[in-house]
């Protein structure tokens, strides 16, 4: 089974940064896009920032200037840098992996728990 399992997340004030780590694990035969997503209270989730396995990214245009994705293929991690923090940025963060599992023939969307981030002076 695959698991996704977050770390990183915490509570700072505006201005600080933070760094965001997901590492994939389970029956994975291969691993395509890995992404984020956040969800703040009363908002839907929204897409921040998707990585491929050749490394090609996309990232929200709201922060486009302050975050960056990447990842580690050989130790199956994807990372979120987020820098000058703002409170708006205030959500839970999920990490996505498409993974083609041993026996499968399509890709299949896991999530992780969730990890808070918190901006708040």
């Amino acid at each position: 089974q695959v698991q996704l399992v977050e770390s990183g997340g915490g509570l700072v004030q505006p201005g600080w940064s933070l760094r965001l780590s997901c590492a994939a694990s389970g029956g994975i035969r291969s691993l395509n896009d890995m992404g984020w997503y956040r969800q703040a209270p009363g908002k839907e989730r929204e897409l921040v920032a998707v990585i491929s396995g050749g490394g090609g990214t996309d990232v929200a245009d709201s922060v486009k200037d302050r975050f960056t994705i990447s990842r580690d293929n050989a130790k199956k991690t994807v990372f979120l840098q987020m820098n000058r923090l703002k409170p708006e940025d205030t959500a839970v963060y999920y990490c996505n992996a498409k993974v083609l599992g041993w026996g499968a023939y399509r890709l299949t969307d896991y999530w992780g728990q969730g990890t808070q981030v918190t901006v708040s002076s």
